[in-house]
């Protein structure tokens, strides 16, 4: 079916408890949002899928936590406090603030433009200023007196403090080339047109690993250096497709045209994902040579270097950067799973296809209905199932009503328990449970003795 449209998905991101606007009782905030109690599962479920693919299946990969606020003239070194800008201007007739690289690439919708070619306010076709630079970074201050010797930066992205402490890594886990650095980690942006729910916010988490590789014999043809590239490209696709199970048909990869590459890069290719608005990038993949090493060695003045043991030189490392948005992918997963169908009645039925592994609830525990004679048992069910997988258990409403509220939330697996199972009028049970699936809709009876063996067969990855 075709992707819904977004105000299905903040719908259902609201009523089911994945996303919530920020401080809604005092209005709402700048596009900041909470995620709530399902929506910390399924952000918790991608990230430890990225963690597995990136560092627990690797032994080229470790893992990093570098600290949020970190010393101001990293920000200078990596060229964020000089260029780190977007062209802002202001309509004069509404006074919107704009983007003005965002207006002519059409996000705002269909780009108008006045006789002589100026490009005017999607809002109301008002004339724009000038356009002016603005630094996206936010400013905090360190220390009690507010001055420029105490200020300091929330971080923009996560790659920097990686680069800061390879050379702790290497020495403390005698790593070899190629290796890598991964993080995951909340950054922040001053965006000042941010929107589409959580597709462009203020804060957003990032999962980004740096890939450290010997510089190529070729500076200027660096064929194996770019060969690397591409396989962690088509690595990186196929998590989407493989892993999260994201359809194939609405991925696409985009590289970067010449114009857009940043001075060093040797590289850059977008992950796209086609969103009810359009295509928008998912994971940026970067050739960024040696630039982050050198710049930092050069503003610190310690040299950041690798020592080859093989040819006794020390050498500055060349850098893979895949990078991707948590708080994005979670978004992505949301659209790409949603469907509506009919069901035996022909009554719309709707359902969360996530797959298994980042499902927030793995497997719901439904007594048939709300009798004390059913309750210790499913109880007995519950506390069973729960040491082992995300459960929920629910005995309020129709068992049909439940199943729907599952099926909306993506769980793939409901355990109901009826008075087959307890008995009734003086019969013994038979200690058996039905497992109910969520895409199929299909039951099978197995005995409670057998449970969890019939689940985790039903719940591949999980």
């Amino acid at each position: 079916m075709p992707a819904p449209d977004l105000d299905t998905i903040v719908s259902l991101s609201k009523r089911r408890g994945f996303i919530f606007p920020a401080a809604e009782i005092y209005g709402g905030f700048a596009n900041t949002y909470d995620y709530g109690p399902l929506g910390v599962e399924l952000k918790r479920n991608i990230r430890e899928a990225w963690w597995r693919a990136m560092v627990r299946e690797r032994d080229d990969v470790v893992g990093l936590d570098a600290s949020l606020i970190t010393h101001p003239s990293v920000w200078v070194a990596s060229g964020h406090v000089a260029t780190f800008n977007d062209p802002l201007v202001d309509c004069k007739k509404c006074q919107m603030r704009w983007r003005l690289d965002h207006i002519v690439e059409g996000q705002y919708g269909e780009v108008k433009r006045d006789a002589a070619g100026n490009v005017l306010c999607p809002n109301d076709n008002g004339e724009l200023t000038e356009p002016r630079l603005f630094n996206l970074m936010f400013k905090t201050q360190v220390g009690t007196v507010a001055d420029e010797g105490s200020v300091a930066y929330l971080p923009p992205e996560t790659a920097q403090g990686i680069f800061i402490n390879f050379e702790n890594v290497v020495n403390s886990m005698r790593r070899k080339l190629p290796f890598g650095i991964a993080q995951t980690r909340v950054s922040f942006r001053n965006e000042i047109t941010p929107g589409k729910f959580v597709f462009r916010t203020l804060e957003f988490e990032q999962m980004e690993m740096e890939y450290f590789c010997r510089p190529p014999k070729d500076r200027k043809n660096p064929v194996e250096y770019l060969a690397l590239h591409r396989q962690w490209i088509d690595a990186r696709l196929s998590w989407y497709r493989d892993v999260l199970g994201i359809d194939a048909a609405r991925l696409r990869l985009r590289p970067h045209e010449k114009e857009e590459l940043s001075h060093y890069s040797a590289g850059t290719t977008d992950i796209e994902y086609l969103f009810p608005w359009g295509w928008g990038e998912l994971e940026g993949i970067a050739a960024r040579t040696d630039f982050d090493l050198s710049a930092h060695a050069k503003q610190s003045g310690h040299p950041i270097t690798y020592f080859d043991e093989e040819t006794s030189e020390h050498l500055v490392p060349w850098v893979i950067e895949p990078a991707a948005g948590l708080t994005r992918t979670l978004a992505v997963c949301l659209i790409d799973a949603y469907s509506e169908e009919p069901d035996e009645k022909g009554d719309k039925r709707v359902v969360l296809r996530l797959r298994p592994n980042i499902a927030p609830i793995k497997v719901a525990v439904l007594p048939l209905s709300k009798n004390d004679a059913l309750r210790p048992a499913a109880r007995k069910v519950y506390d069973l199932i729960r040491p082992v997988w995300m459960t929920q258990y629910d005995e309020t409403q129709s068992i049909g009503r439940r199943y729907r509220r599952q099926d909306e939330i993506g769980t793939p697996l409901c355990v109901t328990i009826d008075f087959q199972t307890v008995g009734e009028k003086g019969e013994p049970g038979d200690d058996a449970v039905t497992i109910r699936e969520r895409d199929s809709q299909a039951q099978t009876r197995v005995p409670i003795s057998g449970l969890l063996q019939a689940l985790r067969e039903k719940l591949p990855g999980c």
